[in-house]
Order: structure tokens, then C-alpha cells, then sequence
């Protein structure tokens, strides 16, 4: 069934973030309007920040950590809060956090600041009352992340090309906050725009 449009695409500058607020029922799109390009993506109860989306949760009742269309995105109390509905990549991460100023600075000896998703997703969420140490994993749609046989973990370059997209429906109403990520290794070294829409299928 075809979607309705809302407000048409939003979209989020490079190394930048963005809030918004999605109805059950409703289908949040995420575009990668030049491809190569992850987005990170997390989710509260609205009303009830005490609810949050949950990468163990998620992955536990999943019985995997690759998650695509038909798998459901959990709360921290086990509550659905997203489905995977439509999804033309098929590879996303749910177990690396967001890449932040102390990471750069660990990982990559970075000297002085860095642009970050936590940083842009606090931002993002500070008009919504929620503190830093509430934001955790997030679901990094288009991320690839390969792990070995041994359980060592690397970021390789997204597959996801141009205008590539991932369509999650909202299962409860929730305050959001999605980023244009800003880390060089995820994104293949370089930054571009990620585009959202809100959108909602037509009843019949």
C-alpha cells in the first residue's frame, strides 16, 4: 500500500542532528540521499523517558545482531517500539555506541574537538528534557559492522548507495533524535546529509 506523505524529507546536515516526535502507527524513512553515509538513530517513550530503545533487549528476543525488515527495535522494559518494515540495504549496526569526543580521543589520539553523534544527539534531545546519561547504543542504520569468528569487531564501508532507504513503524508514541554520523571510519571518510520523513499509510 502506497505511503501518504507528511511534511515531506527533513533533512540532516553532515555531522549534524535532528529531534522529532512519531505517533504509533506512523513509519519514520531514512534515507542516504548519496549513499555511503550512516545515520544514528534512538528513541524514548514520550511521556516517559524511564523507556528507551535497547540494543540488548533488541538483539536478545531477535536471536541475532543483524537486524532487518520483520525484526522488532525493543525497550529497555521489553516494550516494542519499532518494526522494520521496508528495508533496500539489509546491513545495520546495533552494537557499537555513538561515536563521542572521549572515543576520538581513545581510539583515534584525535587532539581537540571532534564533531560526534552522542554530542549531536544531546543537543538534539536537550529541548526534550532528556540528559546525556540517559542516551545510550544506538541503532546505527547503514552502519556495517563486521565481526570474525574470534568476536573482534570493525567498521567497514556502508552499503548502502544513493537514495537506499529503511522503513521503521513506530509502535508507540516516542520522541526520536537521528544524526548524519560524524565518524571518518563509518561513513568511508568522508561526511554527507541523511534525509527523514515522517510519514503514515492511508487507512482502507
Amino acid at each position: 500500500m502506497p505511503l501518504e506523505r507528511g511534511t515531506g524529507r527533513v533533512r540532516v546536515a553532515p555531522q549534524s542532528g535532528a529531534s522529532f516526535k512519531i505517533r504509533m502507527s506512523e513509519i519514520l524513512r531514512v534515507h542516504a540521499p548519496q549513499g555511503e553515509q550512516v545515520a544514528d538513530l534512538f528513541a524514548f517513550k514520550e511521556g516517559n523517558l524511564a523507556c528507551s530503545l535497547s540494543s540488548g533487549r533488541s538483539i536478545d528476543y531477535a536471536s541475532k545482531i543483524f537486524l532487518s525488515t520483520g525484526d522488532v527495535l525493543y525497550s529497555n522494559d521489553s516494550r516494542r517500539m519499532f518494526t522494520i518494515v521496508a528495508d533496500t540495504v539489509g546491513r545495520h549496526d546495533f552494537l557499537l555506541t555513538p561515536c563521542s569526543q572521549e572515543m576520538f580521543e581513545i581510539l583515534y589520539r584525535c587532539d581537540g574537538h571532534h564533531p560526534s553523534c552522542f554530542e549531536n544527539l544531546c543537543h538534539a534531545f536537550d529541548a526534550h528534557g532528556v540528559r546525556p546519561d540517559q542516551i545510550s547504543t544506538t541503532f546505527n542504520i547503514f552502519m556495517n559492522v563486521k565481526v570474525d569468528e574470534r568476536g573482534a569487531v570493525s567498521v567497514v564501508a556502508p552499503l548502502v548507495k544513493p537514495d537506499d532507504f529503511i522503513e521503521l513503524r513506530a509502535e508507540m508514541d516516542m520522541v526520536c533524535a537521528l544524526t548524519a554520523c560524524s565518524a571518518e571510519q563509518s561513513n568511508n571518510g568522508s561526511f554527507k546529509p541523511i534525509d527523514y520523513e515522517v510519514v503514515r499509510r492511508p487507512c482502507n
